[in-house]
């Protein structure tokens, strides 16, 4: 399944990705506010999770990487971290809400992902996969730098969701659903399963041995 870059569609894509940087990077600062790290750290930490997982995916598809083509989402990766930086100091803010701009950032950006891909003529599974690999890595980056395991490996039911998000915008793309509407009703189902398998603990399986 390919979908041509005509001026709406870019425009859609433009949109959810801006959307996804920012709470995308807004969940990298709070991540890094409870290591205590200083403003640079901050910052990189920011752009690491905010456009860690777009750049991959455009790498590995061989087309511009989306920031270096419009320098606007590294500019609003930056002002997130700002923002999030000070309203920190004025405001209480619970060690799990990082986990409500996660949930928020795997949706949008495993919308966009999947979107990008299809896009770039990704045969529609492979951009299924872009999708989870887009909303998944600047989380993995984000963990890595703050000295943690990721919580894609350990968390409930995040990566398994993003990827059920992807292929449920797939369909309602062949299905002939509008794009907008489609990216709303599988961003929407993404965020809203992430949450719930947050709330009730449901994840997969562990690996274990047989003892």
């Amino acid at each position: 399944m390919n979908l041509n870059p005509d001026p709406s569609l870019l425009n859609i894509l433009y949109w959810i990705t801006l959307i996804a940087v920012i709470v995308s990077s807004t969940s990298g600062v709070l991540k890094a506010g409870f290591q205590k790290l200083d403003l640079f750290g901050v910052i990189i930490i920011a752009i690491a999770t905010g456009l860690g997982g777009g750049s991959l995916r455009d790498m590995l598809l061989d087309v511009n990487v989306f920031w270096i083509d419009d320098q606007v989402f590294f500019i609003a990766s930056i002002i997130s971290a700002f923002v999030m930086f000070i309203t920190a100091r004025l405001v209480i803010i619970s060690p799990r809400l990082f986990l409500i701009p996660d949930a928020a950032g795997l949706a949008t950006f495993a919308i966009a992902g999947t979107l990008a891909s299809l896009m770039a003529d990704a045969p529609w599974f492979i951009a299924s996969f872009m999708g989870v690999m887009t909303g998944t890595m600047g989380g993995i980056f984000r963990d890595l730098l703050c000295n943690e395991k990721p919580i894609v490996f350990q968390s409930p039911l995040y990566a398994t969701v993003s990827w059920g998000g992807s292929l449920l915008f797939i369909s309602l793309l062949y299905l002939q659903m509008d794009v907008t509407a489609a990216a709303i009703t599988a961003g929407f189902s993404i965020f809203i399963a992430r949450l719930l398998a947050i709330w009730f603990d449901v994840s997969l399986p562990k690996f274990r041995f047989k003892e």
